[in-house]
């Protein structure tokens, strides 16, 4: 899956959703959906690459409004070409960061390995409960864009992943390869952890760990999925219940999928 991977000089954490299997031979299309880390240190050849060469219209920005003010405006915001949507998965309080802390750190567990990336999946399904109204319209964007759509939160892996996950998910795509594309993000977390140390905004919260500790793990991402069939029937049945179309499934699958 390395012809994913997009290479920018403000970002490291961009990649493609295209090339994924889904269920009856469909593959996912280039140039559709993008996912990424923080984009606000994109240089002006990166906007020029998102902007023309990927033909980005609209940026879902998954980062609380503590994270969108104290990192200023980024570089897309005011391109003519681009919408920038803000749609926090996170109620408006709490840290800055992808994770709370105290919910999954490794530290702060009594149990094994496997147990603590579990806990990680399980803690996902807060953003479900905290804002489903904006996880929905950020599917919509995903599938109505007029261009490409670049989804990211900090990292890049947690609230992104999550949503790509979903958008994913009502698509068909293979559950295995949904896991596979959440799990690349730890391929780059060193450097993801690095960049996002520059900044006031993260340093203080991930000096106090260690970069492993964000690496996402398999585990983590099937448990999430997994409570989600268990516990709301599904993703279809879940954002049917917050206002999900037939026509809404269509367009993403339209949009997504190259049958």
């Amino acid at each position: 899956m390395s012809e994913r991977w997009i290479d920018l000089t403000g970002a490291v954490n961009v990649r493609d959703l295209g090339g994924l299997p889904a269920t009856g031979g469909a593959t996912t299309r280039f140039g559709q959906m993008l996912r990424s880390d923080n984009l606000q240190g994109l240089t002006d050849d990166d906007v020029s690459q998102l902007t023309t060469a990927l033909n980005v219209r609209d940026v879902v920005d998954l980062r609380t409004t503590t994270e969108v003010v104290a990192e200023g405006p980024g570089p897309l915001l005011g391109h003519p070409a681009v919408t920038v949507h803000h749609l926090s998965l996170y109620p408006e309080i709490g840290s800055n960061t992808d994770v709370e802390a105290e919910s999954v750190l490794p530290w702060n567990q009594e149990s094994d390995e496997v147990t603590i990336w579990e806990s990680a999946g399980l803690y996902y399904t807060n953003y479900l409960r905290h804002r489903p109204a904006n996880v929905v319209a950020a599917l919509r964007i995903m599938a109505n864009a007029a261009g490409a759509t670049v989804t990211h939160c900090a990292a890049g892996k947690d609230r992104t992943g999550v949503v790509c996950a979903l958008a994913l998910s009502v698509a068909g795509v293979e559950r295995d390869a949904i896991v596979d594309d959440y799990v690349q993000s730890g391929e780059r977390i060193e450097q993801v952890v690095a960049r996002l140390k520059t900044t006031p905004t993260y340093a203080a919260d991930l000096d106090s760990r260690p970069v492993d500790s964000n690496r996402p793990h398999a585990e983590s991402m099937r448990t999430f999925l997994d409570r989600v069939d268990h516990e709301f029937g599904g993703p279809l049945r879940w954002l049917g219940v917050h206002g999900w179309t037939e026509s809404d499934t269509e367009a993403l699958r339209a949009r997504l999928l190259d049958r």
